[in-house]
């Protein structure tokens, strides 16, 4: 069954329930929450999507995250999929929301960050591999390694906020 969400305006007001896939296909908007993380020695948390994913398989992501469900804040569903993909309970910190339009269909993202422990259990029908990065190492792979189009402009955007906030 294709998970339902809000699909929401340009100014990220509800307009109605929709499923994802509805969402997808016709370019609506709709609320994703991801999570960049970080361990005490402020290394982020870098890993591979499991090849059996529907969305974006085998590639690399800087965040974690996935759509908001119908009723969910974007904190909510932040703390849900770390839980799910990470085997984590967190209270990530929403840093901002953009509209996305990258990756399959444009999208609001909302950037969270959170300081977990740096040992995490994966779900493996969700991550192939992870490992801790420091910040240049993330930019270096970046570069080199596939990853999916929302870590590209989301880990941006999430330097840029660091720098501003410092």
């Amino acid at each position: 069954m294709d998970e339902l969400v809000e699909r929401v305006d340009g100014q990220d007001r509800v307009l109605g329930v929709v499923t994802r896939r509805e969402a997808i296909r016709e370019g609506w908007l709709h609320r994703v929450a991801v999570t960049v993380c970080r361990d005490e020695c402020g290394r982020i948390l870098v890993h591979r999507r499991s090849d059996q994913v529907s969305r974006f398989p085998g590639l690399y992501e800087v965040e974690v995250g996935g759509a908001a469900n119908v009723g969910e804040s974007y904190e909510q569903a932040a703390a849900r999929e770390l839980a799910e993909e990470l085997g984590i309970r967190a209270l990530p910190r929403l840093l901002f929301t953009f509209i996305n339009r990258s990756g399959l269909s444009p999208h609001w993202l909302g950037v969270h960050e959170a300081v977990v422990p740096d040992v995490v259990v994966p779900d493996p029908d969700e991550v192939a591999w992870h490992g801790w990065l420091a910040e240049s190492e993330v930019q270096s792979a970046l570069l080199e390694w596939r990853f999916t189009p929302d870590s590209h402009e989301a880990f941006s955007r999430y330097l840029a906020f660091r720098t501003a906030q410092s």
